[in-house]
């Protein structure tokens, strides 16, 4: 195919934001084409890299659970059309059980995969049918904790305009443990051990993106080495994920609760990478949570 084409798999569980984001990539002037079986993915791919058209520079499809058994051989039609010299970003959206039940309750729908039972059940099926896609993705999008709006950034920001061949998409994710950690994380940085503005009474209702909050976090010789070693970690890492065919890297720095250290070192991360002229996107999922008061 050639540069100026891309070409997006779209796959996931039901009830995860599929549809969604093949309206999003549609908006973002994607051809797009829906419920598309997995044994049609290398042939379309073929009639897509010989169409000279302008309008079809760009394609996404989507392909899903509806391949019914057929879905297992998707890693292997994906090789072919590796093999026909195409290049395939693959985006897996994915949420939690209790997430995707309650989406369904609101909307009445019957679950694709859950037959005449329960959607817990469809939910189940799916995932055991998805698991070697999931696991070959370039990207994982949890959609649990996302808006629409949410979702809609994430993908423009992943798909809007030509990437240039082997350019690495970094997003840098705080989080809280409390709360779990983000699934589609690549790389997992502990920064428990750092001072905690939670226990200062002035900065607690305060997050990590205050200069105050941040000053509090790094300017001490531990947060200042761990810095220092977590910078030369990284500047050896990403040029070694920029050579894989893995496009994207999700980097979660997570502290207790998502709002102070975490935010404080994922924002110094993304300054540091960014002055190296990564492609960086900055992401703090859990800064809005409520303030809980100490024990």
């Amino acid at each position: 195919m050639p540069d100026s084409h891309r070409f997006v798999l779209v796959t996931g569980l039901s009830g995860a934001g599929k549809s969604q984001a093949m309206r999003l990539l549609e908006d973002l002037g994607y051809y797009c084409v829906d419920n598309l079986p997995a044994s049609l993915v290398r042939t379309f791919a073929e009639l897509v890299s010989g169409n000279a058209d302008r309008n079809r520079k760009r394609i996404a499809v989507c392909v899903d659970a509806r391949s019914g058994a057929d879905l297992h051989r998707l890693p292997a039609y994906l090789d072919e059309v590796t093999e026909l010299g195409l290049k395939v970003d693959t985006v897996f959206l994915d949420s939690s059980d209790d997430v995707i039940v309650h989406r369904y309750s609101e909307t009445r729908r019957r679950h694709p995969s859950a037959g005449s039972g329960r959607v817990e059940e469809g939910i189940r099926r799916e995932r055991l049918l998805l698991e070697p896609v999931r696991a070959r993705a370039d990207l994982v999008i949890d959609t649990s904790q996302m808006s629409p709006v949410e979702l809609r950034d994430r993908i423009a920001g992943m798909f809007w305009g030509e990437r240039r061949p082997r350019e690495l998409f970094v997003t840098v994710t705080s989080f809280g443990f409390k709360y779990g950690v983000p699934p589609e994380a690549d790389l997992v940085f502990d920064v428990r051990f750092l001072p905690n503005p939670f226990y200062d009474p002035e900065l607690r209702p305060w997050t990590g993106e205050e200069p105050a909050v941040r000053d509090y976090v790094l300017e001490n010789a531990a947060a200042q080495e761990f810095l220092d070693r977590l910078r030369g970690l990284l500047k050896f890492l990403l040029p070694q994920y920029a050579s894989e065919p893995k496009a994207y890297l999700t980097i979660a720095v997570g502290c207790t609760g998502g709002r102070h250290r975490s935010v404080a070192v994922a924002h110094a991360l993304t300054v540091f990478l960014r002055d190296l002229k990564h492609n960086v996107r900055l992401r703090h999922r859990d800064i809005s949570r409520p303030v809980e008061e100490p024990g």
